[in-house]
């Protein structure tokens, strides 16, 4: 083949190779681009990449001029840079899905995540609500003892002992922050996990925890231990309770994949489901890890003042919309699983 037919055949792949290395070979330009980009998407780039290679072996083998051969070996070079350059060190990797990966799954499954904090908002606000106008809703929810224990950990005239720690009786600050991990990891773990169960067990276990939580909440609040109550869970609430609606939303998105996976294989629609909630279930647990240590640090403290407690815990529940709404727009990085910016 002579050189002009050459250059004419694969002059647009050439060129369509510059323009996607201008744009992604640096992170402030790829950014720029990200949205409404119309070239060459990122996952075919290594097909393209391998196809160059093999025109620039044909092009040195047949005897094309110089300038065509260095054209293609300066694309090539090129390409091998941002193909092949190395990765970012693991930190830096965890801090990028944190920040920006994470959120970008989150709102990928807004449907899921939109279903989960219904099932789990829905009861927890309508039963906290009829426990104030009927509190005997409580004795059926709870036995005797544990009402009186709630009653325990949250009377305003005990906790007027300054050295006094906020929902609970005894034990250390370190001692509860296991016990808080492990609590709530454990209800974000059966959360997610459950959705094996065609997505019902999942279904369940948000009920009941919205039941639960709203139960206890109404209640104390009913009895004239709400005040103590709230400047406990203001600061730690943010995290533990957002965490816990998107474990229940992975669990879905499991169970969805698993009922109706479309026209893909089950086990294949189940994979992928399982892979995309592992994903989000790294997210949930450094939400719970954080939700345990404000809750052992900072919400136990009994003589901090409620305005204190108030802001601060309002101030996380903003930081934590924030980042899940606006967290990874615009960003360019590794895989994050099929997440779309939106």
């Amino acid at each position: 083949m002579k050189q002009e037919r050459f250059v004419q055949r694969h002059q647009a792949e050439w060129l369509a190779l510059e323009r996607w290395l201008d744009a992604r070979g640096q992170a402030r330009a790829a950014r720029r681009q990200r949205h409404g980009w119309d070239g060459i998407a990122d996952h075919e780039m290594p097909a393209r990449y391998r196809r160059l290679c093999q025109q620039l072996a044909l092009a040195r083998r047949r005897g094309y001029s110089p300038v065509l051969t260095a054209r293609l070996q300066r694309i090539m070079q090129r390409g091998h840079g941002v193909l092949y350059r190395t990765p970012a060190p693991r930190w830096q990797r965890i801090a990028e899905f944190l920040l920006a990966g994470f959120p970008r799954l989150v709102r990928a499954e807004r449907g899921c995540m939109a279903a989960a904090a219904v099932l789990f908002w829905l009861p927890l606000i309508a039963v906290y609500v009829a426990i104030q106008f009927r509190p005997e809703f409580a004795s059926a929810m709870f036995d005797p003892e544990q009402l009186a224990q709630f009653e325990s950990m949250y009377d305003p005239e005990r906790l007027a002992d300054p050295e006094r720690k906020l929902g609970r009786d005894s034990g250390s600050d370190l001692m509860m922050f296991g016990y808080y991990i492990w609590n709530n990891i454990s209800i974000g773990f059966r959360s997610f996990a459950s959705g094996l169960l065609a997505g019902v067990g999942t279904v369940v276990v948000l009920l009941f925890n919205g039941l639960m939580i709203g139960g206890i909440a109404g209640h104390l609040q009913a009895v004239g231990h709400g005040e103590p109550f709230w400047r406990f869970v203001a600061g730690h609430s943010a995290p533990e309770l957002i965490g816990i609606v998107i474990a229940g939303g992975a669990g879905l998105r499991l169970g969805l994949n698993l009922v109706a996976p479309g026209r893909r294989r089950r086990i294949d629609a189940l994979i992928d489901g399982g892979r995309r909630g592992a994903r989000l279930s790294l997210g949930v647990l450094a939400m719970l890890l954080f939700a345990a240590f404000v809750e052992a640090f900072w919400s136990s403290i009994g003589w901090m003042p409620g305005w204190v407690k108030y802001s601060v815990g309002g101030g996380l529940w903003m930081l934590t919309l924030a980042w899940l709404w606006r967290g990874g727009r615009g960003w360019v990085g590794g895989d994050d699983d099929g997440a779309t910016p939106a």
